[in-house]
């Protein structure tokens, strides 16, 4: 009897590495192409550029470069002398006009005082000069307020908690008013952007659980989807010359994802966590527990007197938080925004 190629288990063995194989196939391409994760992801902070509100030469300096700083903390200080000098002519300004509305009210006096024996017309014209010297002396104590927003402006501070840019002023610079000089970053305003593929988006919600893992660190962090963009740019429209819609006829056969901006808030930092705007990040979203298990812990919690979450909103949001790039993270609260790179 000829002997047969295979043997009924080696078909068995082999349809079952086929079978396994396909899943594991399955599985990957399910994971790349459809999974709520991306590599396109980078972290965020507001960065608040700091313009002078007058010119004038800079006397003084009190930080330096990327140097962490407090709200109200002073940076530098430009030349006061001339505003001093402002301040002081708008005070002379005032008192002469203040002598001024003086003789008027006490011609206007005087003329009451004689009554008929002076002119109708008379009396009138005092009484316009004590409205307009009123007026004239109110205009000279806004100058006075005015010179001394201008004096008080020469001390420039930090608008935020954060840390300046690496290029802090210098002493002898002259700063031109509405001209910014550095920048600080928001130390309460650190948080995650992704960029996912528009296939993608099935599995993102607002409020689901995402980990985060940055580019060469060890630990994980962890935070919630807090907003998804409403719109971005259409490159292959633009507006013609006579208004009317101008759309690029062009089709190529491999048409490529858009990528949707996603803002992560970030729930929790470790305080050893080295936060720098403009890293990469890879951001994976996790699915939200089950209806039935946020339910139960919902009513455990209002049995121990704690505040119960349901259903979709089983992750609570969390507002921020604050960040060190330097030396670590503090507790605070935060936000997010940013560009892309590839998956």
């Amino acid at each position: 009897m000829k002997k047969a190629w295979f043997s009924v288990g080696q078909i068995l063995f082999t349809l079952v590495v086929v079978a396994i194989a396909a899943f594991v196939l399955w599985r990957l391409v399910d994971y790349y192409m459809y999974a709520p994760w991306t590599r396109d992801g980078h972290v965020r902070a507001d960065v608040v550029q700091v313009a002078p509100d007058v010119g004038g030469l800079i006397v003084k300096v009190n930080v330096i470069d990327s140097q962490p700083v407090s709200a109200g903390q002073v940076l530098f200080v430009i030349d006061q002398a001339r505003y001093e000098l402002a301040l002081r002519q708008a005070q002379a300004t005032a008192l002469q006009r203040h002598a001024t509305l003086d003789q008027a009210r006490r011609e206007d006096a005087r003329n009451r005082t004689l009554g008929d024996l002076v002119a109708r017309e008379v009396t009138e014209e005092s009484q316009s000069r004590v409205q307009t010297a009123e007026a004239a002396l109110a205009d000279a104590n806004v100058a006075i307020d005015t010179a001394k927003l201008n004096l008080q402006r020469t001390t420039v501070v930090s608008p935020v908690d954060g840390y300046l840019n690496d290029r802090a002023p210098r002493t002898g610079e002259y700063v031109s008013s509405g001209r910014s000089v550095l920048s600080v970053v928001d130390l309460h305003s650190f948080r995650v952007d992704g960029y996912f593929e528009e296939t993608k988006l099935h599995g993102i919600d607002i409020g689901q659980p995402v980990d985060i893992k940055i580019m060469g660190e060890a630990k994980m962090l962890h935070g919630h989807v807090q907003s998804i963009v409403a719109g971005i740019e259409d490159r292959d429209r633009v507006q013609g010359s006579n208004l009317l819609p101008n759309v690029n006829p062009a089709f190529s056969w491999v048409r490529l994802a858009q990528r949707i901006p996603v803002r992560i808030a970030l729930d929790e930092v470790p305080a050893d966590f080295r936060m720098i705007a403009g890293r990469t990040a890879t951001v994976s979203v996790r699915d939200l527990a089950p209806l039935g298990k946020s339910n139960t812990a919902a009513s455990a919690d209002g049995a121990s007197g704690g505040v119960a979450a349901s259903g979709a909103s089983a992750v609570a949001p969390v507002s921020a938080v604050g960040v060190s790039p330097v030396s670590g993270v503090g507790s605070g609260t935060a936000t997010a925004s940013a560009p892309g790179a590839s998956q």
